[in-house]
């Protein structure tokens, strides 16, 4: 069998795990599912080995199919890889770049930055999905995910872009009719605009007994961390944000950092997800390198 073949074959079988289905996958490649399943038997006939469980509902990989599945992914990954190093210095990555990335982030950060991307790299065109919802990666057909906070057990492949603190800030607007609060107990007579769920709600500081975390509330809540941000602006009351969203605010004077000596502010990292293999893709590798850059050099 020659390579092209044999990719070809790999490309199949990966789609059809990807999807979940064979009618999903013959979708995308524009093959019927038939051609499919006899594609992947056609596999296992040769390999001697069954790759995958058929039932009425679902298709699971057996052991020996993981294995095949993480191999055809390096092996796909590495031919675009190497027909990508050999071509570069004629042209620059293309292709289709599907981006999943959290509402602060597009706003503060890659939305403004992708611009120059676009300009930089014109074969490559770009879908950016906007949600906080973490999504999978593989059934979504996402290249590459952004995400802060804590990874958890996870088989993707991560990049490290930067970290990130919260601050605790509000209007010049609000501190003039409330006050500004001197130590952090002072925070239970103001409005607190926070995140939905306790944890949010809990802000962190300093004390001689050691850290504690008080109990703060408000009149407004959100779980679109932006219209915190609208919010604390306009002079509703005091939000505690990731200092890449206020900076801008900060800088400009429309909002003024509180409590820095006692304030916690809990470094966090910002992550760029991908699935095995797809991470040395051409495209994938300068859209990360680029946010990189971004993190390390923000404007």
């Amino acid at each position: 069998m020659n390579i092209n073949a044999a990719s070809a074959e790999m490309n199949g079988f990966v789609r059809v795990v990807e999807r979940g289905s064979f009618a999903a996958a013959a979708d995308d490649l524009g093959v019927t599912a038939s051609a499919l399943s006899k594609l992947v038997t056609r596999i296992e006939d040769r390999l001697g080995v069954r790759l995958l469980t058929r039932t009425t509902r679902r298709l699971a990989l057996t052991a020996e199919g993981d294995l095949f599945l993480a191999r055809s992914r390096d092996i796909l990954a590495s031919i675009e890889a190497a027909e990508a190093e050999v071509t570069a210095a004629s042209r620059l990555p293309r292709g289709h770049l599907r981006i999943s990335v959290g509402t602060a982030l597009a706003k503060q950060i890659l939305g403004p930055a992708l611009p120059d991307f676009l300009a930089k790299y014109p074969d490559i065109s770009v879908e950016l999905h906007v949600s906080d919802h973490q999504v999978d990666l593989v059934a979504e057909q996402v290249d590459v995910a952004i995400r802060s906070g804590a990874l958890g057990d996870s088989t993707l492949v991560a990049r490290k872009l930067g970290d990130a603190t919260r601050v605790i800030c509000a209007s010049p607007l609000y501190l003039k009719q409330h006050g500004s609060p001197r130590v952090p107990a002072d925070l239970l007579q103001h409005n607190c605009l926070t995140l939905p769920g306790p944890a949010w709600s809990q802000w962190p500081f300093h004390t001689h007994e050691g850290i504690n975390r008080l109990a703060v509330s408000g009149t407004f809540t959100s779980d679109n961390a932006d219209l915190l941000l609208d919010m604390a602006v306009a002079g509703l009351g005091i939000a505690r944000l990731a200092d890449f969203m206020v900076a801008r605010a900060i800088q400009q004077g429309t909002l003024v950092p509180l409590l820095g000596d006692s304030h916690i502010p809990e470094t966090f990292a910002i992550h760029a997800l991908t699935v095995p293999g797809r991470h040395r893709a051409p495209r994938i590798k300068a859209f990360i390198d680029f946010v990189v850059a971004q993190f390390s050099h923000p404007a």
